[in-house]
């Protein structure tokens, strides 16, 4: 310090340093926060419906619908990450497309253990349930958007919803390793084949009522809950088409057996033709006088044709 006067010129210049770090460490922050919700989001945007999608390996003497299943929420879960839970901070935070497709699908597969678990592994209703799929079952239905903090349930962490989905895959996985070992019981008869259909036809037909209110609400072409039914049924709409598939190689005999091959073909073709819908924005047009789509129509239009021939096949099977 030079003196009395170099003292004074040091102290004035320490909150000019202070308010430009503060100036620029606000700016820093901001860029930081930009970019992780414009170029990460975009990073992690993907809505994974790819049709050739198929699980590492089937086991033989197991099923292969049990293997898509547990491959669906292996690709969900860790490989295209869990985003419906995401925290406020995440880049995922603006997403909602992503987290509706994905709350359907793991949605469609925890439906899928259940009827499972109720239906075809257990030996005309009498038997008692299959202590993997139970415990599979529980864990898959649990909500999609809890994180590791839920203040609104407990002030202590919480297991978060991706962590009960890979204990679900696990005990999915044990239950179809010991099918394949004849361990486990996969029945194929015609009423639990029935019966599985008739769930799922259920569970889509009330997807169709969902659209229906969300079609009449909203401003204009635009609804601001439009998207978020459409990717959720986007989801199980694509979820159910990839597990139907397998499950009429699991059911292939009985399927030629019954003369069903055409209106199974025509339900799966009807599944694929929805969720393969992909509109740059989802848009929610008057259907009576708008010149704008209305894609939830659309959407309902395949739904409600796949409902009426898995129907179909259901009446086919009772007989």
């Amino acid at each position: 310090m030079d003196g009395p006067g170099g003292l004074r010129r040091f102290l004035s210049f320490r909150p000019r340093l202070s308010l430009r770090m503060l100036r620029n460490g606000a700016v820093l922050l901001v860029l930081l926060a930009t970019l992780n919700w414009t170029v990460g989001a975009l990073m992690v945007h993907r809505i994974d419906n790819d049709l050739t999608f198929s699980p590492p390996a089937h086991l033989t003497g197991g099923s292969r619908a049990v293997s898509m299943a547990a491959a669906l929420i292996d690709r969900e879960v860790n490989e295209n990450a869990w985003t419906p839970n995401d925290p406020w901070f995440a880049p995922s935070t603006f997403l909602d497309n992503m987290p509706s497709y994905q709350t359907g699908v793991m949605r469609a597969v925890a439906r899928f253990s259940f009827e499972l678990l109720d239906g075809i592994a257990r030996t005309r209703g009498s038997s008692s349930n299959d202590p993997d799929l139970e415990r599979a079952a529980g864990f898959l239905q649990f909500p999609p958007d809890f994180w590791i903090f839920n203040f609104e349930k407990s002030l202590l962490p919480m297991v978060p919803s991706e962590d009960q989905y890979r204990s679900g895959l696990n005990f999915l996985t044990r239950y179809n390793q010991r099918l394949a070992n004849g361990n486990a019981i996969f029945e194929r008869r015609a009423d639990a084949f029935g019966r599985t259909i008739q769930q799922v036809s259920l569970d889509l037909g009330a997807q169709t009522a969902a659209i229906e209110r969300t079609r009449q609400g909203g401003w204009w072409i635009f609804n601001t809950s439009a998207d978020d039914v459409f990717y959720q049924n986007k989801g199980m709409l694509y979820a159910y088409y990839m597990i139907l598939s397998e499950l009429g190689h699991d059911f292939e005999h009985l399927i030629r057996e019954r003369g069903l091959t055409l209106v199974w073909t025509r339900a799966l073709q009807n599944l694929e033709r929805a969720t393969q819908l992909r509109p740059t924005v989802v848009l929610n047009g008057n259907s009576d006088r708008s010149i704008f789509a209305n894609h939830l129509m659309l959407q309902g239009f395949y739904l409600k044709r796949a409902i009426l021939q898995l129907e179909e096949a259901v009446s086919v099977l009772a007989v």
